[in-house]
């Protein structure tokens, strides 16, 4: 179906692209200071199935609709970028709720918000401006048309990104949570860190509204 040269061209090119911080490595590093290593795992998580979602509208031929389309790109764009600002604002309202006692005893605590968490990292990749692009664009360059099973060709590619990207997503949350340990020896330090991140996301929510193409 889908041969090895091709296979290993996209796993490189997309190994290029995602080693390059963008709006979900960002995303992911913002909640990993504002709410801690669970948060950044689940939203890591999120993000690549959110991902994956493009891949799927890729596949059933939506994804090249919206790159084609300047009215639908602009709205994918600035959804994605609103709820980053939203999530940044919620983060710096409730950073003095964060406390060093209660990161000491997190984890003896039952799990609450992983859903809601996941949901989060989702709609951000479903509405990654990067990640429309790469796989309206990218993607079907390494598609085998004379092989048949198009969609079925662009699912399994698209798990090659997914996969590299889980794993380096993952990583750069549990680097900024553990960096976010030095400061939950102190309330203050805490509250600050978390106003960090809100910054973070409502940084990245304004620089995704106001980067992209130009046409």
């Amino acid at each position: 179906m889908v041969s090895t040269d091709r296979f290993l061209a996209f796993a490189a090119m997309s190994l290029l692209v995602i080693v390059i911080p963008g709006p979900s490595v960002l995303f992911v590093i913002g909640r990993a200071l504002a709410h801690g290593r669970r948060t950044a795992v689940a939203t890591a998580v999120g993000n690549v199935f959110g991902s994956y979602l493009l891949v799927v509208a890729v596949a059933v031929g939506i994804g090249s609709l919206v790159e084609r389309s300047v009215t639908l790109y602009l709205a994918v764009k600035l959804a994605g970028a609103a709820y980053l600002v939203h999530l940044g604002i919620q983060a710096f309202r409730h950073r003095k709720e964060l406390r060093a006692s209660a990161m000491a005893t997190d984890s003896t605590q039952p799990a609450r918000g992983d859903l809601r968490t996941v949901l989060d990292g989702a709609l951000v990749g479903i509405t990654n401006p990067k990640g429309v692009v790469f796989f309206a664009a990218v993607l079907p360059q390494f598609v085998d048309h004379s092989a048949g099973h198009v969609p079925l060709q662009m699912l399994v590619l698209g798990l090659i990104p997914i996969s590299i990207g889980l794993v380096t997503d993952t990583l750069w949350g549990l680097t900024a949570s553990a960096a976010r340990g030095w400061f939950a020896r102190s309330d203050r330090r805490l509250s600050m860190i978390g106003g960090a991140g809100g910054f973070t996301m409502i940084g990245l929510g304004v620089t995704v509204a106001v980067t992209g193409r130009a046409d």
